[in-house]
């Protein structure tokens, strides 16, 4: 699944995060264009499925046992189905941890006896996803949010859990250390309903992806 589509600001969004602080101005000023990009129009499943592959995995590593997973099934986008059928030595074969197997497999029952319905997603409030998500195993609130930004391509997520973005803010708005939760919650809170932005800044000030996820 490719990250490709870029994330379409409504107008004036720019503008709104420019006049809420000057110090994010400058970053704009640094960094340029935005170039957010989402996965919008893809199978919900296959980026929640990636999402768990890629937790806590540096970038080359991850992919490459995405990939050895992806193999598994021969080419055609995974099914729960498919993959409930595949036996958990498989999935420990392409790389998985047996963590990440039974998050996988568990997201997959669920959608299977309907107590997941990924079609609803969509229609849900940030919140709302959050809360649904997290109660699959191995999803966390920062998965989630990853989801909402990546995949949803939502605007006022503000993942204040992610290392990037506390080093990010650090930097940016000269704290001592690095800034607590509820402090970026109280710095964050003037550029709502473009949070998503600000994120994505943060991390393009440290000139990097989300630096990690905090979900087993």
């Amino acid at each position: 699944m490719n990250i490709g589509e870029r994330l379409t600001l409504p107008r004036g969004a720019l503008a709104h995060v420019r006049a809420a602080d000057p110090r994010m101005a400058a970053l704009i000023d640094r960094v340029g264009r935005h170039e957010l990009r989402v996965s919008r129009g893809a199978p919900h499943l296959a980026s929640l499925l990636r999402s768990i592959v890629y937790q806590q995995l540096s970038g080359k590593a991850a992919a490459t046992i995405h990939g050895r997973f992806l193999a598994l099934f021969g080419g055609a986008p995974p099914t729960p189905a498919r993959v409930l059928a595949t036996p958990i030595e498989t999935l420990r074969g392409a790389g998985l941890s047996m963590g990440k197997t039974l998050s996988v497999r568990d997201l997959c029952q669920r959608i299977v006896d309907g107590s997941l319905q990924l079609d609803s997603l969509d229609a849900l409030d940030d919140q709302a996803v959050i809360d649904t998500l997290v109660k699959v195993r191995g999803i966390g609130v920062w998965s989630a949010q990853m989801f909402l930004i990546f995949h949803l391509g939502r605007l006022d997520v503000w993942p204040t859990g992610d290392l990037g973005v506390q080093k990010g803010a650090a930097l940016v708005f000269r704290t001592r250390a690095l800034p607590s939760p509820s402090q970026l919650e109280r710095l964050g809170a003037p550029f709502a309903p473009y949070r998503t932005l600000i994120a994505h800044y943060l991390w393009r000030s440290l000139d990097q992806l989300p630096l990690t996820s905090h979900d087993a």
